[in-house]
């Protein structure tokens, strides 16, 4: 058995026996997630809960006064931030700004990889959110929230994380980068649904983390996990090229997409830019 061969068991080992140490959401996260599900929770409850947590409260402020929120009247309080974002919304926001402290680590290598994995992570919401922002402009009905669709993407490979994080008490899978994050992303699907049940997210959620890297569209649909797919389509990142043109050749005909480089269309290009900016 190769070295990789034995690294890649030792990790199906420790999945197989619930051994390897899964991340945990963010304290102030927990609380959203909790407080939110309470029908008398009040606006000002809420923004006291987020401004425990300063430096989630100044991003849920400059989420309010962002293009994602398509006002041009700036606010300056939590409690105006949180007024204009409404009850509906803040908890999968809230939860979304708050995600990136769970990537970090204290070895630089490390690191280094949840960087990468955080950065894919803000291009796959980026494309997912902007996509459909331009979907809903042309078509109404759809049942489908951009604040769901990003928190959802932001999550869709959220399984890697705990591979990455092996490598702090295993420096073996250090050896090979490359190697590492392959077999990051080849656990991810089943350790992501065990992570987003931890975290009491709904099953729509896993679904989407298990199915995306299924090149087959959702029907009926569009549904939340087709415009993940259109994210992967963006980047080139399913194996089969031919299967990958014949999916995006279904969200043209479908009219999800108004044209096969539709990354290059300006008002997509234009809502991408404005996901990005609220994580920059």
């Amino acid at each position: 058995m190769s070295v990789q061969e034995s690294l890649k068991q030792m990790l199906q080992d420790k999945i197989q026996h619930d051994q390897l140490l899964l991340p945990t959401l963010p304290e102030v996260a927990l609380k959203v997630r909790q407080r939110s599900a309470d029908p008398d929770i009040s606006l000002p409850q809420m923004a006291e809960l987020i401004g425990q947590d300063p430096a989630l409260a100044a991003r849920m402020i400059k989420v309010a006064n962002s293009a994602f929120m398509g006002r041009s009247i700036k606010v300056n309080t939590l409690n105006q931030a949180v007024t204009r974002i409404g009850l509906s919304q803040i908890r999968n926001i809230a939860i979304a700004m708050a995600l990136e402290q769970v990537f970090v680590s204290k070895h630089k290598l490390v690191q280094q990889q949840l960087d990468t994995l955080w950065q894919n992570s803000i291009h796959v919401a980026a494309v997912a959110a902007a996509t459909l922002s331009y979907y809903t402009s042309h078509k109404t009905g759809t049942g489908l929230n951009k604040d769901v669709l990003t928190l959802m993407a932001l999550v869709h490979n959220i399984g890697a994380m705990p591979v990455l994080t092996e490598a702090e008490r295993n420096e073996d899978l250090l050896g090979d980068a490359r190697f590492l994050r392959h077999l990051a992303n080849e656990l991810s699907a089943q350790l992501s649904a065990r992570i987003l049940y931890a975290w009491g997210f709904a099953e729509l959620f896993v679904q989407a983390a298990i199915n995306w890297r299924t090149a087959k569209p959702e029907q009926p649909g569009p549904g939340y996990t087709d415009f993940i797919r259109l994210a992967v389509i963006s980047q080139g990142e399913y194996a089969d090229a031919a299967l990958q043109q014949r999916l995006l050749q279904y969200y043209l005909q479908c009219g999800v997409i108004p044209q096969a480089d539709f990354m290059q269309h300006p008002d997509i290009q234009q809502r991408y830019q404005d996901v990005r900016a609220i994580f920059s």
